[in-house]
């Protein structure tokens, strides 16, 4: 017996429907008009420092298709979506593939995490025509989902350099730390790159050298450089602190909130901000200052405010 999948139907031609831009800017319904306001002031926010800041930023950079790849495209829906690694975005790229896959998928948790990594499973802007880019950055819904920088850094650490199977970010990553930061190192040390101390991280992070020598790991670039917020203008800005509730919003506005939940479960591994705070224990007041400064316009952008524990010079 064939299951009719809920998807099947709705998911994919919602032609007729009035689009998640539409629903946003115009809600039909009260209990998103509250909400909608509470994003206005976020993107104002966004707005106001992007304009204080082009003040300094004399040259407005025109943006080519690689600007564009982390901005995943939901054709049926229309909406793009921006992700940015250490915020959801696993379970986000999950729900992306249900929402584009025609039916193929229904439970976002049912896809395994490193299927939800592989590129070919989502079309990202970049793969279209400049006048297709433009068509869909005027049309769809943009969304992005960002976090407290330094808890999103302390969890990007975590992640890659303390976990014995990211071999492939010790090596490539790993080695050159160490190589840089850390006097009379072992040979083992250089060879393996697999004890990097949050200290030679956040030196490495605010070495000009390294932001010299190439742009930032998406891990630990800045969402600023990632989704080019100053560029592109986002609709609706979610937030890592209220992430079921903005999901849930994002999935509402594009009409298919009554039967797609955004997938919740608490991992117990999760970087708090008591666990940022103890890593920035030992991090010099200079280097913190500094440390700041690389993701300074995050902050403000996204209206974090400084850190408690932050000794800046």
């Amino acid at each position: 017996v064939m299951r009719r999948n809920p998807f099947g139907m709705d998911i994919c031609c919602r032609k007729g429907s009035r689009s998640p831009l539409q629903e946003l800017y115009n809600p039909t319904q009260v209990s998103l008009s509250n909400t909608a306001i509470l994003h206005q002031i976020r993107r104002d926010q966004v707005t106001d420092t992007c304009r204080a800041n082009s003040m300094s930023s004399r040259k407005r950079r025109v943006l080519t298709p690689n600007d564009l790849k982390h901005l995943v495209v939901d054709e049926d829906h229309e909406m793009i979506y921006c992700y940015v690694p250490k915020v959801a975005c696993t379970n986000w790229k999950r729900v992306m593939m249900v929402l584009t896959g025609r039916g193929k998928y229904s439970d976002p948790m049912e896809i395994p995490a490193n299927e939800a990594h592989v590129s070919s499973n989502l079309k990202t802007l970049n793969q279209y025509s400049i006048p297709e880019i433009n068509h869909r950055l005027k049309n769809y819904m943009k969304f992005l989902f960002v976090r407290e920088p330094f808890e999103r850094l302390v969890s990007a650490y975590r992640n890659k350099f303390t976990q014995k199977y990211n071999t492939s970010f010790h090596k490539r990553y790993g080695t050159k730390i160490v190589r840089r930061q850390r006097k009379n190192a072992t040979q083992e040390a250089l060879r393996k790159g697999d004890d990097v101390k949050f200290e030679e991280f956040v030196a490495y992070l605010i070495d000009p050298h390294t932001q010299r020598e190439e742009p930032f790991n998406e891990h630990w670039q800045t969402v600023y450089s990632l989704c080019h917020p100053c560029h592109i203008h986002y609709d609706l800005i979610g937030k890592y602190e209220t992430l079921e509730e903005d999901s849930n919003y994002v999935l509402q506005l594009a009409g298919v909130g009554n039967y797609l939940k955004f997938p919740t479960y608490a991992k117990s591994t999760r970087t708090t901000d008591e666990m940022t705070t103890e890593f920035f224990q030992n991090i010099s007041s200079l280097h913190q200052t500094q440390l700041y400064e690389v993701y300074k316009l995050d902050f403000l952008m996204f209206n974090y405010s400084v850190p408690s524990y932050l000794k800046l010079e």
